[in-house]
């Protein structure tokens, strides 16, 4: 398996687990702070690599009206001084091609949304930043297609490929986890992400915006590390019932560190075998 930089580490192989994660969306700075603060303390304590995870725009709320965030003008600012102050690597979504040379200036890793994961001209703008590219898996695609995925960054010249799992879509607002997908995409040679806080979001569940099962991240969770993968994605925050986006699929902040630990135990005996 080819191993990723990140920062000062590495993802995949025999590397440790590595955790991105922070709000769904970048809300004010200082709670965006505070929650990336904590997480990173959280991941100090266990010994897990850590990358702050926010979005600057969420393109495709279920709304019109929904929150999106602040745009990316001001979010490449937050994001800028919330590397400065964390001093850890930084994940964000773009969408849209002329975001992807502005937003790696600030951004560790450009990450691709779900819904746009086959859009061969955003794959072919985030590869030419050099930065890592994480792809989401779109709910629409078999894991086996994202062979194409990984192609196309390929032909664009990328290397540093993350592939991240985050449930398909069978409608009725439903995702469901299929676990064979993490040995079919790692055997594209890139490490594997889960992300254990969309997998459980109900797309739309609320009418004009998503609903979601936080109690099932846990489980998730558990059952994918078990199976093989080199990271986890997670939403977290304070106070989910406050936030402007995702809220009933985050995790709350004092529930990480024990689902952590539990992860972290499971990959050390499954790392054995990978």
């Amino acid at each position: 398996m080819n191993k990723v930089k990140v920062g000062s580490f590495s993802v995949g192989g025999n590397e440790p687990l590595v955790l991105l994660a922070g709000p769904c969306a970048l809300e004010s700075l200082d709670r965006c702070l505070y929650i990336g603060r904590t997480i990173k303390e959280i991941c100090g304590r266990l010994g897990v690599p850590y990358v702050f995870k926010a979005s600057f725009d969420k393109a495709n709320r279920s709304s019109f009206h929904s929150f999106r965030g602040p745009g990316m003008e001001k979010g490449i600012e937050m994001l800028g001084k919330i590397k400065a102050e964390l001093q850890v690597p930084i994940v964000t979504d773009i969408h849209e091609t002329y975001q992807a040379e502005p937003v790696a200036k600030v951004a560790d890793i450009l990450q691709i949304p779900a819904f746009l994961c086959r859009q061969t001209d955003l794959l072919h703008a985030a590869a030419g930043t050099g930065r890592v590219v994480n792809v989401k898996k779109g709910q629409f695609l078999s894991p086996a297609d994202m062979r194409n995925v990984v192609d196309k960054l390929h032909e664009s010249g990328s290397e540093k490929i993350l592939l991240t799992e985050r449930g398909a879509s069978f409608g009725y607002n439903n995702l469901v986890v299929d676990m064979r997908s993490f040995p079919i995409m790692r055997s594209f040679g890139y490490p594997v992400i889960f992300d254990g806080t969309h997998s459980v979001q109900i797309p739309g569940g609320a009418g004009t915006k998503s609903s979601g099962n936080r109690e099932y991240v846990e489980y998730l969770v558990r059952a994918a590390v078990g199976v093989g993968v080199d990271g986890l994605f997670l939403e977290v925050h304070d106070n989910p019932e406050e936030a402007l986006s995702d809220g009933p699929n985050m995790l709350y902040l004092d529930k990480l560190e024990d689902l952590l630990k539990d992860a972290l135990a499971i990959h050390e005996i499954v790392r054995k075998k990978m």
